[in-house]
């Protein structure tokens, strides 16, 4: 009796172990930073540049 109460508390011992397994390693996406251009930038200045310089030539 004393041998199957051994069995049975070494099995139990043995499946709790081994109950999770191995898991798989998860990757994360690498992240990538998108290069942007800006091209209003370049317009932005020489169109408010014109305003003033119409703005001047009206006032005169």
């Amino acid at each position: 009796m004393k041998k199957i109460a051994l069995a049975a508390a070494l099995s139990v011992a043995a499946s709790t172990a081994f109950a999770g397994g191995v898991a798989e390693p998860t990757m994360e996406p690498e992240v990538v930073k998108a290069a942007t251009s800006s091209s209003a930038g370049g317009i932005v200045v020489p169109l408010l540049l014109l305003l003033v310089v119409a703005a001047a030539v009206s006032s005169n």
